[in-house]
C-alpha cells in the first residue's frame, strides 16, 4: 500500500500542526512534541489517512498500516463539540433576519521480512498510514481539555498514537472522513465514534440516499460499473452493497444469491414472497379482463377553481374538484391556494374568514416552536444530544438540496435558510420522530410553492402525518408497502415476478427510494409537483402510489426480460430511469390498472384490502361539471402486456365476495373504501 516517499493521490484534507506527544525522554516524563502533517487522500480507489513528521523523508518500511479488510456503510453522528460549534455559526449567520430573542498505546505491526527498519531520526517511527476501510473507531478528547485530539483504532485492534490539533480543532478532519464513512456515538462512551454501528435504527441512517459518490461508489465505478449506479438508491441498498463488497477486490464477485440473502436481513421481518408466508396461498388463476383506456385533461384553471367557491369562500362540489385535480393537476398559479386544502391544512368547508383566523393561530404557534430551538444556548445544546443530532442531519441534508431549481440556488440562498428553519422547528413539533434524512426532499417542493415559511411548515406537517411511518425506527411503513407492492405486481404479472425472483430481485428493493420519498428523485421538479397533487386527491383508490410503481415496472418489463437482465443490470437499469419517466404516461397507466382491477369479479381479498375495496365494486361520484370532460384530454394506451391467467394471493385463502360490475364512466371512478 505504501510507496517510497510521500504518498501520492488526490488530497482531500491536509492539516499542519498536528502533533504526536511522544514520551521518549530518558530523564523525565514530559511529553516530547512531534509536529507533523495529516492528510486524507484518494489513491487507487482507496481513501488513505496519512500522518508523518514535517521533516521526515520517509521510506515505506517505517509506515504503519493495516491489511485490507471489509468495510460497511454505517451511521454518522457528529461529535458534540463540533456539532455545537457548527450550529452556533449557522445560527448567528441569519439571526438578524428574524430579529428574535435570542493516554493511548501504539502497537507497531511486526515486519514479515525479519529485518527491523532503520530510521533516519527518532521521529520516523511514529509515521503511519491506513486505509479507511480498516478504521474501527475514533476516540475524541474530553470537553475542556485544551486543544482537541483524536485516536484512531483499527479493526485489528491496533491503536494509533493520539493526534493533537494545536492549530484548530478536529472538525474539518471529521467532516472529510464523513464523506466516505458514517460514524455514530458509542452507547458506552459518547467520546467514541464507532464505524459500522448497526445497532442504530436503519430508518435514521439514510446517509447515502442523497449523498455525493462516496468511497464505496468510487471502488464500484472502477471495479464494477453495473452496481456503481446504486449510489442514487436508498440507504438500505447502499448499506447492502457496501457491507457485502467492502474494499477487498475478491469480494467484488460475490454471487447475486448471496447479496439477495443479505437483503432479507437488511429490514428485519420483511418477506416479499408471500407464497412462502403462513396464511397465504395461491387460490386461483384470475382473468383481470381488458384494461380500459383512460384520458388526462388540462390542468385546473383559476377560472374553474373560482366557479367552485361560494360567496363566503367555501369550496363547493369538493368531490368534483378533486376529480378535476386528479385528472389534470393544477395550473401553477392555483397551487399555493389549493395545496393547503389537499394536504388538510385548510378544511374544505371553511370560509375565507375562518381560514384567516386559522392562519393567525398557526403563525403564532409556529413562531413559538421556532423560538424554542433558536433560544437554546450553545451550552444547553451540548447537553441535549438529540437536538445536536437533529441539527447536524438537517444541515447536511439542506446542503444537499437540489440546486437546479432557482429557488434554492446559491450557498446562502434564503430558500435554504428557510428549509433549515422549518425542519428544525418540526423537531420541536414532533420531537420523538425528530429529523430523519430524506425529509428535506418532502419539504423543498412545498416551500417552493408556498413561498411562505409558516404555510410551508403546516403543509409539511400535514404531509408528514401521511408519511410518518416511512421514517419511524422500525420501518414498518416501508416493510408493509414493499409487501403490498409485491402482491399487486404478482397479480398483474406473475411471470415478471418469477423472473425477478430468479434474478434475486424479488425483494423489490430497487423501489425503496420511490416509496420512501414518493418519487421525489425520479421525476423533474415540476413533474413532482403534478404527481404529488394528483396523489393527494386520494383518488381513485387507496395506495395509488403503489399502482404508480406497478405502472413504471410494467413499462420496463419487456426490456428487462428480453435482454435477460440479471441482478446488477436490473439495479442499474432502474437507477437510470431517474428524470426520464413520463409523468402523464405513468398516471394514465396507473389509473387504467386501478380500473382494470376494480372491474375484476374475483379480485383476491388481499388486493381488495390494499386498494381499499370492499367488493371490487366501482362507484362514480357525481361529477356533472356542465362541460365537455373530454376536451383537452390525452388518450393513454392500454397495457403493454396483458396476463389473462394469473395466480393471485389472498390472506388465509379468503376470497372476495361476488362483486358486481357497474358501467364505466368517462369520469374518474373512486373505489369504494373498505
Amino acid at each position: 500500500m505504501a510507496a517510497a516517499g510521500a504518498v501520492s493521490g488526490k488530497i482531500i484534507y491536509e492539516q499542519e500542526g498536528v502533533y504526536i506527544h511522544s514520551s521518549c525522554g530518558k530523564t523525565n516524563d514530559q511529553d516530547s512534541l512531534i509536529s507533523g502533517i495529516l492528510r486524507v487522500l484518494e489513491k487507487d480507489a482507496e481513501v488513505i489517512v496519512d500522518w508523518r513528521p514535517l521533516d521526515d523523508a520517509l521510506d515505506s518500511s517505517s509506515i504503519l498500516y493495516a491489511g485490507k479488510d471489509s468495510s460497511s456503510v454505517v451511521e454518522w453522528t457528529q461529535a458534540p463539540k463540533e456539532r455545537a460549534h457548527r450550529g452556533s455559526e449557522h445560527l448567528n449567520s441569519y439571526e438578524a433576519e428574524w430579529d428574535m430573542v435570542n493516554t493511548v498505546s501504539f502497537k507497531k505491526k511486526p515486519h514479515t521480512n525479519g529485518d527491523a527498519p532503520s530510521h533516519r531520526n527518532g521521529k520516523s517511527k511514529w509515521s503511519f498510514l491506513f486505509s479507511l476501510t480498516d478504521l474501527k473507531s475514533v476516540k475524541q478528547n474530553k470537553e475542556g481539555m485544551g486543544w482537541s485530539y483524536l485516536v484512531f483504532c483499527l479493526k485489528d485492534d491496533v491503536v494509533l498514537p493520539a493526534l493533537h490539533f494545536h492549530q484548530g480543532d478536529s472538525k474539518l478532519l471529521i467532516d472529510s472522513l464523513e464523506k466516505y464513512v458514517v460514524l455514530c456515538e458509542s452507547p458506552q462512551d459518547k467520546r467514541t465514534l464507532l464505524v459500522n454501528c448497526q445497532s442504530k435504527s436503519l430508518s435514521q441512517s439514510f446517509e447515502n440516499l442523497l449523498d455525493e459518490p462516496a468511497y464505496g461508489l468510487i471502488q464500484k465505478i472502477k471495479k464494477d460499473p453495473y452496481t456503481a449506479t446504486m449510489v442514487g438508491f436508498s440507504k438500505v441498498t447502499n448499506y447492502i452493497f457496501d457491507s457485502l463488497r467492502g474494499s477487498d477486490p475478491s469480494t467484488h464477485q460475490r454471487p447475486p444469491s448471496e447479496m439477495a440473502d443479505f437483503l432479507s436481513d437488511a429490514i428485519p421481518g420483511l418477506k416479499i414472497n408471500q407464497q412462502e408466508e403462513p396464511g397465504f396461498e395461491v387460490i386461483t388463476r384470475i382473468d383481470l379482463g381488458e384494461r380500459p383506456v383512460v384520458q388526462r385533461r388540462e390542468p385546473v384553471s383559476l377560472e374553474e377553481w373560482t366557479k367552485n367557491i361560494d360567496s363566503e369562500g367555501r369550496i363547493l362540489n369538493v368531490d368534483n374538484v378533486k376529480q378535476m385535480i386528479f385528472r389534470g393537476g393544477l395550473s401553477h398559479a392555483l397551487r399555493k391556494q389549493a395545496w393547503k386544502f389537499l394536504l388538510g391544512y385548510f378544511p374544505w368547508d371553511s370560509t375565507k374568514e375562518e381560514r384567516t383566523q386559522l392562519q393567525k393561530q398557526k403563525t403564532d404557534e409556529y413562531f413559538r416552536m421556532k423560538l424554542q430551538w433558536k433560544s437554546v444556548s450553545e451550552e444547553q445544546e451540548k447537553r441535549n444530544s438529540r437536538l445536536r443530532d437533529y441539527r447536524s442531519l438537517i444541515e447536511k441534508d439542506v446542503n444537499r438540496t437540489d440546486r437546479t431549481n432557482k429557488f434554492y440556488e446559491g450557498q446562502d440562498n434564503p430558500g435554504l435558510i428557510l428549509l433549515h428553519d422549518i425542519l428544525m422547528t418540526y423537531c420541536m413539533y414532533d420531537f420523538d420522530l425528530g429529523y430523519v434524512q430524506g425529509m428535506s426532499d418532502l419539504l423543498s417542493p412545498l416551500l417552493y410553492v408556498m413561498e411562505n415559511e409558516v404555510d410551508a411548515f403546516w403543509c409539511f406537517a400535514s404531509y408528514m402525518d401521511q408519511m410518518h411511518q416511512n421514517f419511524e425506527e422500525q420501518m414498518q411503513g416501508m416493510k408493509t408497502q414493499l409487501i403490498q407492492l409485491s402482491t399487486l405486481l404478482r397479480l398483474l404479472d406473475s411471470g415478471f415476478c418469477s423472473y425477478l425472483e430468479s434474478q434475486d430481485s424479488g425483494y423489490l428493493y430497487f423501489c425503496f427510494r420511490w416509496l420512501l420519498i414518493r418519487f421525489k428523485r425520479e421525476f423533474s421538479f415540476l413533474d413532482i409537483l403534478r404527481l404529488w397533487e394528483v396523489m393527494w386527491t386520494e383518488l381513485p383508490c387507496k395506495n395509488f402510489h403503489l399502482l404508480l410503481c406497478c405502472a413504471i415496472l410494467e413499462s420496463e418489463k419487456q426490456q428487462i426480460m428480453e435482454k435477460h437482465y440479471g441482478f446488477n443490470e436490473i439495479l442499474k437499469h432502474i437507477n437510470e430511469l431517474s428524470m426520464k419517466i413520463d409523468v402523464e404516461g405513468v398516471l394514465c397507466k396507473a389509473e387504467a390498472i386501478s380500473l382494470q382491477m376494480a372491474k375484476c369479479k374475483e379480485l383476491p381479498q388481499a388486493v381488495c384490502e390494499i386498494l381499499g375495496l370492499q367488493d371490487s365494486e366501482v362507484t362514480t361520484p357525481d361529477s356533472d361539471t356542465g362541460e365537455d370532460e373530454n376536451a383537452g384530454m390525452t388518450s393513454c394506451p392500454a397495457s403493454a402486456f396483458q396476463s389473462n391467467s394469473l395466480p393471485a394471493l389472498a390472506a388465509s385463502g379468503a376470497r372476495a365476495d361476488n362483486p358486481t360490475q357497474t358501467p364505466m364512466s368517462p369520469n374518474v371512478s373512486r373505489l369504494t373504501p373498505a
